[in-house]
């Protein structure tokens, strides 16, 4: 019996140990930056799993994973419960059960696995395995049913020396390094003597990548005149946004908000600015195009867009600008409902106003001002590096417009924006970014932030954007590299030693 109260003792302990160390994980992020904690986050966990059986490591990961998505992503309350209807009750528990079905299964068999494949293993091995395990379960995560690519550990480095190798790796390639080394050292420190050499060498590789790649430029500005632009945040409450009886306030604010501003190269207004199809409004648009045609003004804008019976979230070129783009990626649950049979009618949130939009096909000719063709991303889609490296390949810039609206004052926005940042860092581009009531921004081609609208009121930020020719190696590979390097990781963890064999030779 006492033997039995120790182990549950150990067990409840390690339960909340790591349970606590998630739940502090998401401070390495924006907005509180603090960096330093996701290596000793993922070495603490990396610890805690050594020479455990499969199902306690399995709740070991299932607690970090509450922590870790139960501070994380904590804004998805304020979605479901001031913006989806539901009451404070309700509201918890749909967010409880977001975040332990983000923890279950990713998480949880993440750790189960690691135990595994780790048991019987010297310590390099399990710094192999844990690293390359932890990478691949991040890409299913943004594989799995539409994905959910949050949070991940390289975003972290966007603000350090590491960062250079964004352009080569991508953040999957930056979370396998920053694995690495927190693996690496946490190995160190329990046995030095053995994983001195190993741990010595990985940080002395990842400390010549940086040296190597830091002061690199991928791609370079092009030989034209930088356009003008102005990015119109229009600050129109989600309450009244989808109101029939608001459309006509919400047109006149943007175009009162937009006047001064008709000299410009590029008027950018955010996510279904106007909330209505473009089909239904015929008469809008008329008058917007001829406004942008005699200003010579590349006018895109964000409105749902309609063919035959299906939806689709939208940009709409107007002016120098031409052609629409229909969003790709869509948001679960915002943009459309899975197992709609089922769920839709039980709760205001299963039937928002616009959570029934299509999907857009893979193969559109874009957006193009000025007949050049340009990258352009709806909210959700600028957080799926591949998706974004493939879509920017040959374009001169990104434009991204988005309605973070629905994250109210959380670290929804801030999380947001720093991943909107890497993809500038990724690709080498300049990239301009409009959302409804912030964070409107101007990002750099390393990812810098160069300017930004104040959040939470109707602005205007203007500037100019630089077109850049060439593509990073990211943009030629994607994040494949990184994956077949994690894969053979696991694959060399796992191999056990030979046993020599035979007779000694006796004289």
């Amino acid at each position: 019996m006492t033997a039995y109260k120790i182990r549950l003792s150990g067990l409840w302990s390690g339960l909340t140990l790591a349970t606590v160390v998630g739940a502090i994980t998401p401070l390495a992020f924006s907005p509180f930056d603090l960096w330093l904690l996701m290596p000793a986050s993922l070495a603490v966990l990396f610890r805690l799993l050594d020479h455990q059986p499969p199902t306690r490591a399995a709740l070991y990961g299932l607690g970090y994973g509450i922590g870790f998505y139960g501070t994380g992503v904590s804004w998805v309350y304020v979605s479901i419960h001031q913006f989806g209807g539901a009451g404070t009750p309700l509201a918890v528990v749909l967010t409880g059960l977001f975040v332990l079905a983000l923890a279950a299964v990713f998480q949880a068999p993440l750790a189960w696995v690691y135990a595994r494949l780790a048991h019987g293993q010297g310590n390099g091995k399990k710094v192999l395995l844990f690293s390359g395990l932890w990478v691949l379960a991040d890409y299913w995560r943004s594989q799995f049913l539409t994905g959910f690519p949050w949070l991940y550990a390289g975003y972290t480095l966007l603000d350090t020396p590491w960062a250079g190798l964004a352009p080569v790796t991508g953040v999957h390639g930056l979370t396998l390094l920053l694995t690495l080394i927190a693996t690496s050292l946490a190995a160190l420190m329990r046995e030095p003597g053995r994983t001195r050499l190993a741990a010595t060498a990985v940080i002395s590789a990842a400390l010549c990548a940086v040296a190597s790649l830091s002061d690199r430029h991928w791609t370079t500005p092009a030989d034209t005149a930088p356009l003008s632009f102005a990015a119109v945040q229009g600050n129109i409450p989600q309450s009244i946004k989808w109101s029939p009886g608001f459309l006509g306030y919400t047109v006149q604010h943007y175009k009162a908000l937009s006047a001064p501003h008709w000299d410009r190269d590029i008027v950018l207004w955010p996510e279904n600015a106007i909330p209505s199809p473009a089909q239904r409004q015929a008469r809008l648009t008329r008058q917007l195009q001829q406004q942008a045609s005699t200003t010579r003004t590349a006018l895109i804008l964000g409105m749902p867009w309609q063919e035959q019976q299906r939806y689709y979230n939208a940009l709409v070129g107007l002016g120098a600008a031409d052609g629409h783009y229909l969003k790709q990626k869509l948001v679960p649950f915002g943009e459309f409902v899975p197992f709609s049979s089922w769920l839709r009618g039980l709760i205001a949130f299963f039937d928002l106003p616009m959570s029934s939009f299509a999907s857009g096909p893979a193969e559109q000719p874009g957006l193009k001002i000025q007949g050049q063709p340009v990258a352009t991303f709806i909210c959700y889609e600028i957080v799926y590096p591949e998706f974004v490296a493939r879509q920017s390949k040959d374009t001169g810039f990104i434009l991204t417009v988005s309605n973070d609206t629905w994250f109210g004052r959380s670290t929804g926005p801030a999380q947001h924006l720093q991943m909107v940042r890497m993809r500038s860092l990724e690709t080498g581009r300049y990239q301009l970014r409009t959302t409804n009531d912030g964070l409107t921004a101007l990002i750099g081609p390393r990812g810098q932030l160069l300017n930004s609208a104040r959040p939470w009121r109707s602005e205007v930020m203007t500037g100019h954007i630089k077109t850049m020719v060439g593509n990073t190696p990211f943009m030629q590979t994607g994040s494949w590299p990184s994956l077949l390097t994690a894969a053979l990781m696991v694959v060399t963890g796992r191999m056990k030693k030979r046993r020599k064999t035979g007779k000694r030779r006796t004289s």
